[in-house]
This record gives structure tokens, sequence and C-alpha cells, in this order.
């Protein structure tokens, strides 16, 4: 390892020679307080910028164990200092000037959910953190004396106010941390009460704007109807009252604009905490909740659809449903399928965004057009045994058809952004139309092993590109990948993390033998342990990846246009 001093003198040495003489400053060097390492020196003041880590030993940053003792605290701690160097390094980006991006100093931004970065890892107390650095330069000319102000001046006040404890907000801190032990308190007695979700009391679930993850200001807050109230007591808040949704089947309804949507979509946001002053912060869903919804022209790849699906026309086989461009009640009927497979054990869904034929039948249709000439067993008719045969709960918003009533077992109405239980309303008043269920019918028997080939086109590429378009597109080498309808990823970081969880499957676990669900398993097991930078074979690591969750990383693999079986 080399030290700031010689940093400084090759600096010196390589002033106004051409750009490409920066790639000499790769290596390490010692600053006393951190180590400082160059990883990536980019081509010229015009490319993407040079990636560069700092490395502070844990008796300096000087950080308790009891912040990081625990996978969500480290990450709630992660998170908490990337924000702050973020801050920093904004008031310093571009006070170095040159051409291009010269003088940029950039990291992750970092949205309303506590997400697990590879731009900052804390590992046994050691912290580093990864961001991208502009090099100064006057046309593509070297302007070292820039640099060094950046390296020098910049970068050590922003290491200082950030990734020090004596030198931080500490009670900003243990307010993140106390609200992250509280969350996942709430999380972890979902199950012990028979619940799927809570939302507090008082939490603000309407955001600013279709466009803003914030809250809205002057929202109606939320109130639980008395008969669904849960009191809770947290390790640190301390008493908290909320709804508490059964496990089971949940019915969202009432008029529009009244609220259905916007519940739907904090309980599917649920999955993840998020950070104080959110609004939704202690409202808590089971984690591997999956929001359905039809997706015309999905690309599906040997998905059992059988029990809803059968007797094609055209005699296709349901049971290894192949398809390069599905219909909506195919699409949503393999998203469910594939959801099973990801191990998830709640499903969310609003009915403007779904498939009517998948979702419903109702009377007069069944009359008309006999069951043997439709093809389609209408989610109504498996949701009961969903629950039943498989431990799958569902909540669904509704607000057209009032035939979920029959099997519902809480039926809730939003009215002016306010819920009320009436359960026994719906009840009585579905007791006076005919039910168009499955009965006590079982959830069918399904094939649940599927063992992907390996794309061996991508194996022989020496050179695969990487790109990504916020959430909604990634592409792998020139194969695009659509996840605009992964309504729960939030962050184009998680997305980028995506393109390299599928190449990384592609090249090393895919080999028609390990199912596509124990594929899922040892991603998920993999991450625990080596975090999002185990994807990488060199130590130039991505500084701006979110991890994603199992669901998501097997709904990318799964609208894999190549994936073959």
């Amino acid at each position: 390892m080399q030290s700031a001093t010689e940093l400084r003198n090759k600096l010196r040495s390589i002033d106004h020679r051409s750009y490409p003489a920066y790639k000499e400053l790769r290596g390490q060097y010692d600053f006393t307080d951190y180590v400082l390492s160059i990883d990536h020196v980019q081509g010229d003041p015009f490319a993407a910028p040079s990636r560069l880590s700092v490395l502070v030993k844990a008796q300096r940053a000087a950080f308790p164990p009891a912040f990081y003792d625990t996978y969500e605290k480290r990450v709630t701690l992660q998170d908490h200092l990337t924000r702050l160097f973020a801050r920093e390094a904004s008031g310093g980006s571009f006070q170095a000037k040159g051409s291009g991006k010269s003088g940029l100093l950039g990291v992750s931004r970092c949205g309303q959910q506590v997400l697990e970065r590879t731009a900052l890892r804390v590992k046994e107390g050691n912290l580093t953190i990864r961001f991208e650095a502009g090099f100064p330069a006057n046309g593509r000319t070297i302007n070292a004396r820039e640099l060094e102000k950046m390296l020098f001046d910049i970068l050590p006040d922003c290491v200082r106010k950030s990734l020090y404890f004596a030198r931080i907000d500490q009670n900003k801190l243990k307010q993140a941390i106390c609200l992250c032990e509280d969350q996942q308190y709430i999380r972890q007695k979902l199950p012990e009460l028979s619940l799927c979700a809570f939302v507090a009391d008082g939490s603000i679930l309407p955001r600013e704007s279709g466009v803003s993850e914030r809250p809205m200001k002057g929202a109606v807050p939320f109130r639980s109807p008395a008969s669904l109230k849960v009191t809770l007591d947290l390790p640190n808040k301390g008493r908290v009252t909320g709804m508490g949704i059964p496990r089971g089947i949940t019915l969202f309804v009432g008029g529009g604009y009244h609220g259905k949507s916007t519940i739907l979509q904090a309980l599917q946001n649920g999955v993840y905490n998020h950070i104080k002053g959110d609004g939704r912060e202690l409202v808590i869903t089971d984690n591997t909740a999956v929001k359905l919804r039809a997706e015309d022209g999905r690309s599906i790849a040997n998905v059992d659809i059988s029990p809803f699906i059968g007797n094609l026309p055209n005699k296709r086989d349901t049971a290894h449903f192949s398809t390069e461009d599905a219909s909506g009640s195919t699409s949503q009927a393999a998203n469910l399928m594939e959801g099973i497979e990801a191990g998830s054990s709640l499903m969310l869904i609003d009915e403007d965004t779904s498939a009517t034929n998948f979702m419903i039948r109702d009377q007069l249709m069944q009359e008309v057009i006999s069951a043997g000439e439709e093809p389609i067993t209408p989610f109504i008719c498996r949701v009961n045994s969903l629950y039943r045969d498989l431990g799958i709960s569902s909540i669904i918003v509704a607000g057209s058809s009032g035939s979920y009533f029959h099997v519902a077992d809480t039926v809730i109405q939003m009215k002016e952004y306010v819920p009320y239980d009436i359960t026994a309303k719906a009840k009585k008043a579905a007791r006076e139309y005919p039910a168009m269920t499955g009965g006590e019918e079982g959830f069918p028997e399904y094939l649940d092993k599927r063992s992907p080939q390996p794309d061996m086109g991508l194996k022989k590429d020496d050179r695969i590109k990487i790109k990504t378009m916020g959430t909604s597109e990634l592409l792998l080498s020139k194969e695009s990948v659509e996840l605009r309808y992964l309504e729960q990823l939030k962050d184009q970081e998680q997305t980028a993390a995506l393109a390299w969880i599928l190449k990384f499957a592609e090249l090393k676990l895919m080999d028609g033998r390990r199912s596509l669900k124990q594929l899922g398993d040892f991603l998920e097991k993999q991450l625990d342990r080596d975090g999002l930078e185990s994807l990488f074979e060199r130590g130039d690591i991505s500084s701006s990846l979110a991890r994603p969750r199992k669901q998501e990383i097997m709904a990318c693999i799964n609208r894999y246009r190549k994936l073959k079986f």
C-alpha cells in the first residue's frame, strides 16, 4: 500500500499530460485515518466517472456493535451513513473545475425505503464507502491540481463528517436504529398474531404525487376500525395501535378515489422498512408478499398454469405453458404460479390492473357460455383453496364486483381514506345472490420444479454488456428484460442488481439440474452471507446496486426471453 504523499507526488508528476495517464493512479493509499482506493479510472472526462472507495477501520469509525449486530440494524446503519456521505458529497461536487464530468462526487441516492446497497458496507465494524468521482481535465488534458483538491481537501471533509461515530449526529442515528428495531418487532409478530399486515394508526398513506414517494401534506391520518384494532408494545416507541389484517382473504371495497388503491400501494411497499418521516414507517407487510397483475405480452417459459387455465382450443399444454406474447389472463395466472414458486405467503391484487376473465365469471356469462367452452377457472374459484391448502393469503381491491363478498373473510370499506369493517353487512347482502366459487374443492396438483438450462450464447460472450432503464427494463447483452410491471421494485439500483444477478445465475448456477426454486434459495443465502459484492469476481465492484428481494429476482429470471428448460 502506498502513502498519501506518494499519491500527491504522482498527481503532480502527471499534471498536464494526456487523460489516459490518470490510469497510473490505480491502487490503494494510506491517509492515516482511512485507506483510499482508486478502483477504476474513466477513459476521458466525458465518460462514466471513475470509481473510488474509502475503508475506515473499526477502531477509527468506532460505531458501537449494538448498531450492527443484526442484519436489519446493519442495513439501517449502512443506509443512514450513505445518506450522510451523499449529503456531504453533494456539497463538494463540482467544486473542482474542468470539462465534462470534472469535479463530480456522487454516491447512491437513497429513497424512502431502507435497502441494502453496495455503496456502503459494514463488516465487523469496518466501513467501506464506494462512490464516483469525475477526474478533472481541461479538454482532454489532466488537471491534477483540481483532482488534488478533490482528494486531499474535499473528500477528507466528507469522510470525517459522515463515517466517524464521534462526528455525526448520534441521536439521529439512534432514532434510525430504534425505528428499525420497532419495524422488525412488528414483522416478527405478524405470524404469531395470525396477521399478514399491520397499519399503525396515524400513518400517512397517500403520496405527494404520482412521481413522488414523499408523504402528501394535509392527508388524512390512518385510523383503524375498532374490530380490527391491534395493540403492540414496541421495544422503543412503546404502545402502538393499528389495523391488523388477518391471514386469509381480505377485500377492500369502496367508491372511486376513497383510498382503496392507496392502501394497497402502502401494503405492497410495506415489504420494506421506511425512513423516519415517510408516513409509512409502521406499515408492515409479510415480506414475501407479491403484487399480482395482468401483464399482456410478457414471455412465459414452461409454467404450469393448469390450476387456472386448461383445455385451450389449440390443445396447448397448460401444464408446461410457454409463450412469447401472453394474454392478460395467462400472464396473471403465470405470475401467480411463479409467486407460489418464489415462496410468497401473500398475494396483493387490484382489480383495476387485473384481467377481468381471470378474476371472475358472472352468473349470466356462465349460463350463456357453458363451463366446457370456457378454459379459464377464475381466481374466485381458487382463492379459498389457495389459503386453505397452501397457506397463501390474498388481499384484494374491488370496486365494481361484489362477488368476492362470498369468499372474503374480512371486508373493509374505504370511505374518504378511513377504513370501516363491513364484513357482517357484506355477508348479509351476499346471501341474496348466488355464489360463484369453487366450494370445498382443493387446490389442484401442479408442477413445481423447473430446472433452467444455461444460455450458451451468453457463456460464449466475452464482453457481456449490462444496461438499465430506471425500474422498467434491463439489457443483458442484447436481450431486453421488461420489469415495468414489477411494482415492488422501488429503486433503479435494484434493477441494476437484477442485471448482475441474472448474469451470475446464467453463467454460474444454471445447469439443467438445479430447479428455479433452488436457484432462488441459493442466491438469497449467498446474498445474506456475502452481499451483492459476491456477484463480482474482481475487486472492481459497482458502487450503485441495491438488493432486490428473492421474489423480484425470480420474477426477473422468469421474464428473460432466452430462458430455456
